[in-house]
């Protein structure tokens, strides 16, 4: 009996077109129930083929949507100048990506095809060097902007002129513009993400830092190191609504889901504070730490209904409870050196830590509160943010 040898051409569906190749691979013509048999065989045959295939399609298709689903970590290196990508699910690092001079503040926008870093032409100056030594280093106002990275190539797009000293930002709710803040010049700066145009400027208190969109997108907040403040801006109308006095040098802010209430960090005061938005007051202080803390990052977890708050030198991230009788303090996870930038996982599931000194990530189980593992990353790291 022939042996059946499938043909070169792949793509044949029909099983009457495999019957001269067996002729030809056993050597002549075969008989009419030969045919047929080799027919009713093939045809039998080819939808368990059709399934095989569609199969192993849906298979790659899951591969791919759960390797999508395991998602990035992006962390800036301030003193590398460079932004390291790690892959969220298992800690490793994907790609170094080179971005230009002092990134610190980074986001993604809201599909995450493009990480947005803040870059500094500034030279950094330790707080131990007084403001006029500082004062007469050279900087690069050339180096200053937003930059743009592909976030599928991992490639630098170019940069986005966003005033002097940019240091954090945040994104419009519809994704069309970046609201900056320009820590040298006491004003925030609003870029155009279609054209790159700066479409405003807003003054602020002296030092901005810290910049929050409302998630509603009604509202835009900005810390002023200096004065110790909080300013509330309109972002359709661009103008400063209120300014709140809250602890001191406060550093970033989370808001709630409702966008009815922001925690905003204190550094000079190891606090927190409550502000209501967008009244602004009364403003109320829900946690006093240890005087070794330092309070930098933020963010609230709404699953869980907690706030999660770097602490700097203090070396921990404290977990605060918010509950309807007040804010109580959980626990504060030590994590590394100096942790500065903080981001939790799209599932809420892990917290990520950028510890300057030691150039590492530090990755936290939320559900045990306990450090998973760390991951060393580039010189500096300033900056994490979590997505696709």
């Amino acid at each position: 009996m022939a042996v059946f040898r499938p043909p070169e051409d792949r793509s044949v569906r029909d099983p009457e077109q495999f019957a001269p190749h067996l002729e030809q691979e056993n050597g002549g013509p075969q008989s009419g129930a030969e045919r047929r048999w080799w027919t009713k065989v093939l045809s039998l045959m080819h939808p368990n083929i059709l399934l095989v295939r569609a199969t192993l399609l849906l298979s790659l298709t899951l591969l791919s949507a759960s390797a999508l689903a395991a998602g990035r970590a992006y962390v800036s290196n301030e003193d590398g100048e460079t932004v390291t990508v790690l892959d969220s699910h298992d800690g490793s690092v994907v790609a170094t990506v080179a971005v230009g001079k002092r990134p610190r503040g980074l986001k993604l926008n809201h599909d995450g095809s493009i990480l947005y870093v803040a870059v500094s032409g500034l030279p950094k100056c330790p707080p131990t060097v007084p403001d006029e030594e500082c004062a007469k280093l050279k900087r690069d106002l050339t180096a200053d902007g937003i930059a743009t990275i592909d976030t599928r190539t991992l490639k630098l797009k170019g940069l986005l002129k966003s005033g002097s000293d940019p240091e954090q930002f945040d994104i419009s709710r519809d994704g069309k513009r970046l609201f900056v803040s320009n820590e040298d010049s006491a004003r925030a700066t609003v870029l155009d993400t279609g054209s790159g145009a700066i479409v405003g400027t807003i003054p602020i208190g002296h030092e901005p830092e810290g910049v929050r969109v409302s998630p509603n997108g009604k509202w835009v907040l900005v810390t002023s190191e200096t004065d110790s403040t909080v300013s509330i801006i309109d972002s359709s109308t661009l103008k400063v609504l209120k300014t709140s006095p809250v602890g001191l040098r406060p550093r970033d802010m989370a808001f709630t889901p409702d966008s009815k209430t922001a925690f905003v960090s204190g550094e000079g005061d190891a606090s927190l504070s409550r502000v209501p938005i967008p009244a602004g007051a009364p403003v109320s202080r829900v946690v006093q730490l240890p005087q070794q803390a330092r309070p930098m990052g933020v963010v609230f977890d709404a699953a869980s209904n907690r706030v999660y708050m770097s602490t700097g030198r203090g070396g921990t991230v404290a977990v605060l409870q918010v509950a309807p009788g007040g804010e109580k303090l959980l626990k504060e996870i030590p994590v590394g050196a100096r942790p500065w930038g903080i981001a939790l996982s799209q599932d809420g599931k892990r917290l990520y830590t950028a510890n300057g000194p030691s150039n590492d990530v530090t990755i936290v189980d939320t559900s045990s509160l306990s450090v998973l593992k760390k991951v060393p990353v580039g010189k500096g790291p300033w900056g994490v943010v979590v997505g696709p």
